[in-house]
């Protein structure tokens, strides 16, 4: 893993590392030290149980296909049509693009990153 700046105290995860992390192929999420919550992007306090205990991880790069749609109607900067995942990393699961239309249970890893607007976002392709 590259260097990047995640010992803060408390250990914060901010957007900026994460995305930079991911530009570099590394996706990273937080675990909840109190109720061992995984969550696949940066926040301030764990979904499930609100702690502030946080924990910076790195995640599986690899998966499998959660839930899958396919928008029609797309934001500005996005092809048409446009693939979401939602992908399942053990004990996370994460938002995804793909570049191509994949099955429920499917196999996937990361191999890239899409950016619009300053937004990241992974790119998963089957394996």
């Amino acid at each position: 893993m590259s260097e990047l700046d995640l010992a803060t105290e408390p250990d914060e995860l901010t957007y900026e590392d994460w995305a930079k992390a991911l530009r570099e192929g590394t996706l990273l999420g937080q675990r909840c030290g109190d109720c061992a919550h995984v969550t696949g992007a940066p926040k301030a306090a764990c979904a499930r149980c609100g702690s502030l205990d946080l924990e910076t991880i790195e995640l599986s790069t690899t998966g499998e296909v959660f839930t899958e749609t396919r928008l029609e109607v797309v934001p500005e900067g996005y092809e048409r049509p446009h693939h979401v995942v939602l992908v399942s990393l053990g004990d996370a699961r994460v938002m995804a693009h793909v570049p191509e239309a994949v099955e429920i249970g499917q196999q996937i890893e990361l191999t890239d990153t899409l950016e619009v607007d300053g937004a990241v976002a992974p790119v998963f392709e089957p394996n």
